[in-house]
């Protein structure tokens, strides 16, 4: 269960601080259902940009917000659906969009998740505290923009293989930037620092978001939900919702996958990993290129037990296709050789190259189990491909110039001729060996305990305990307002 322990001389501090810098928090339900946002927020929010350091931005930690750079309001999920001229499978493949939080990615949402409950706890200082965010990439961005949004101090720690996009924005907006050895796959070395401020500093608090059940809460709560609602919305009478499938990361957005298998009950949960480091297919370890999901561990927030199937996914796709989809050669030979909408084409920038590994993922799973045309999976695109234009120029830069030959060869290659080699559909012998990999990395390093880590198999109330309290949250939050008084003097 989320600590929420109060600590009223620091909370009081928080209110203070948020008093100070006219801060309203948004609760978990306008989060889901932003028809339940103030009147007085919306009306601000038509004078700021998305990516602006304003905390009114913290109301557009949603998947409905209107997808304008400058002044949006809110509307339906953010999603499109892939066409199976693109995508060569009968199924309809659904991808909500990152693209439009603030940020241009979700993880500002998970980021929010994990440092609301410990500020309205008062578990966090904002006068004293500074927020240490680890991260492969884009949840220390999330995590240091609600920090600056705050008015809070921040260290972002990520590989220092990460793309450059992601350092220079960092440096702009975080107060510390620390770079670890190694790529995505690099996590303990992330472990390894935090852990080091953890035992060195009094200032900090870790919000690490492979452990913060923050992270599951509001991957739950909101993309869950937003996910049913997409499905909602284009469902004919004789469609089935087969699935989701996510790439592992923090496996934050698996618990979106306990939302839908509850709602859909026959529907089944995929997640998926880099080849060149199947940890869950088969204790493997390595190094890759699909930036944003952090491997060589199972995340304590897993929930393995209800993951119905393991992906692999071969970076050389997803780093092939991201020239596909977003160069002029790519798009003119999708358009007039495959014959795939200029819409859809048009679209495919808003995949980021985990979102790309996403979709690879959603492309398995239809072909493994034989999907029709009536069945719906689907996937998050974590970001966009903003973040990956110095990616684009090295593979340009490795392999020559993009043309039309190119684009042939990775359509064929990367796209049709992805097969359902390396998954592997887990019996309960193999969910509970996946689980009992979290003992070497939570219990001999990071401090937990055997009994938790039992409880999290056993206990059937353990992670439904966890699902339940946005409520509670929620009411904390409403009393923070309440006690700023910056909403009721907009």
């Amino acid at each position: 269960m989320i600590n929420l322990e109060i600590n009223k001389a620091r909370l009081a501090n928080n209110i203070n601080k948020a008093r100070e810098n006219r801060i309203v928090l948004p609760t978990f339900a306008q989060m889901r259902d932003p028809g339940l946002v103030p009147g007085k927020i919306k009306a601000g929010l038509k004078d700021v940009g998305l990516w602006d350091v304003n905390p009114l931005n913290l109301f557009r930690i949603s998947w409905h917000n209107e997808p304008t750079m400058q002044g949006g309001q809110y509307g339906g999920v953010n999603f499109i659906e892939l066409p199976s001229s693109l995508t060569g499978v009968k199924a309809r493949i659904v991808v909500l969009c990152g693209k439009w939080f603030p940020t241009g990615c979700h993880k500002v949402g998970a980021s929010f998740g994990c440092l609301a409950p410990r500020l309205v706890t008062g578990q966090f200082d904002a006068t004293y505290h500074k927020a240490v965010w680890p991260s492969t990439g884009n949840y220390c961005r999330g995590g240091a923009f609600n920090s600056k949004l705050l008015s809070c101090e921040s260290i972002a720690i990520l590989p220092a293989e990460m793309s450059k996009e992601r350092f220079d924005w960092l440096n702009k907006i975080a107060g510390e930037v620390i770079a670890t050895p190694g790529c995505e796959s690099n996590v303990k070395e992330i472990f390894d620092k935090t852990w080091e401020l953890r035992t060195t500093r009094e200032d900090v608090v870790i919000f690490n978001q492979f452990e913060e059940m923050g992270n599951v809460l509001w991957h739950y709560q909101v993309t869950g939900k937003a996910i049913a609602d997409a499905y909602e919305s284009l469902k004919t009478p004789t469609s089935r919702f087969a699935g989701a499938c996510f790439t592992s990361g923090s496996a934050g957005t698996m618990s979106a996958g306990d939302y839908l298998k509850e709602q859909y009950p026959n529907s089944k949960l995929a997640v998926g990993e880099a080849l060149q480091c199947p940890t869950l297919l088969d204790n493997g370890f390595g190094g890759h290129r699909i930036e944003g999901i952090g491997d060589k561990h199972v995340p304590w927030v897993h929930n393995v037990k209800n993951t119905d199937l393991v992906i692999a996914i071969d970076d050389e796709d997803s780093q092939n296709l991201l020239r596909l989809f977003n160069t002029e050669d790519g798009h003119k030979y999708l358009k007039e050789v495959v014959g795939v909408p200029a819409a859809t084409v048009e679209q495919l920038s808003v995949l980021g190259i985990s979102g790309i590994a996403n979709v690879l993922c959603c492309i398995k799973f239809a072909k493994y189990y034989e999907l029709t045309e009536n069945d719906v999976v689907a996937t998050v695109g974590t970001d966009s491909a903003i973040m990956y234009e110095s990616r684009i120029e090295e593979l340009n830069e490795q392999q020559g110039k993009y043309s039309l030959l190119t684009a042939a060869r990775d359509y064929s290659e990367h796209l049709h001729g992805v097969r359902t080699d390396s998954m592997l559909e887990l019996s309960y012998a193999e969910r509970k060996r996946v689980h009992n990999l979290k003992y070497y990395t939570w219990v001999e390093q990071q401090g937990k305990t055997v009994e938790e880590l039992n409880a999290q198999w056993y206990d059937e109330n353990y992670w439904t305990g966890i699902h339940n309290q946005a409520a509670e949250l929620d009411a904390l939050i409403d009393s923070f307002n309440e006690a700023t008084g910056v909403l009721q003097s907009l």
